[in-house]
């Protein structure tokens, strides 16, 4: 709660969230959980119990994106982690830089969101085997054109009411 606090102070609180999970899936619609941004060293800890609240509120899939830091937001956390976090900076600031090959931020796509390197390989592996272990493996059902009609002529505009 109080990382949440600091780091998204104006976004809905992590119980809301789980809420909204659990009234869209009791609804019936399909829900996936993108778990973002994992900060390695100061949240992807959490990434184990947020998968399995998510699962519990009904959440069929999950995936993470890791952290990134292209100019000038790097040197926004990075005073953001001076102010609130300063014993752990050094550390968390090394583990992004572990993540995208010695810089807070690597722009290649494919790789930016997900990172390299053994401790990105941990993040990911991490949602390998807890999705599954959730029942999140699930894949959403197709697309289906059902709800739809179409007008009564070719050309036609219905009406509006």
């Amino acid at each position: 709660r109080e990382l949440a606090d600091r780091l998204e102070p104006r976004a809905g609180r992590p119980e809301k969230r789980l809420e909204v999970i659990a009234g869209l899936a009791g609804a019936g619609i399909p829900v996936g959980v993108l778990v973002a941004p994992v900060i390695p060293g100061l949240n992807d800890h959490e990434i184990p119990k947020i998968l399995e609240r998510v699962a519990r509120a009904g959440a069929r899939t999950a995936a993470g994106i890791l952290l990134r830091l292209p100019a000038p937001v790097d040197r926004l956390f990075e005073d953001w982690l001076g102010r609130h976090y300063p014993r752990k900076r050094k550390h968390v600031l090394q583990r992004i830089r572990d993540c995208h090959g010695g810089k807070l931020n690597d722009p290649r796509f494919g790789i930016r969101m997900r990172g390299e390197g053994a401790y990105a390989a941990q993040i990911a592996a991490l949602f390998r085997t807890l999705t599954p272990r959730y029942g999140m493996e699930r894949r959403f059902p197709p697309p289906s054109t059902a709800g739809f009609r179409r007008p009564a002529a070719a050309g036609v505009q219905g009406n509006l009411f």
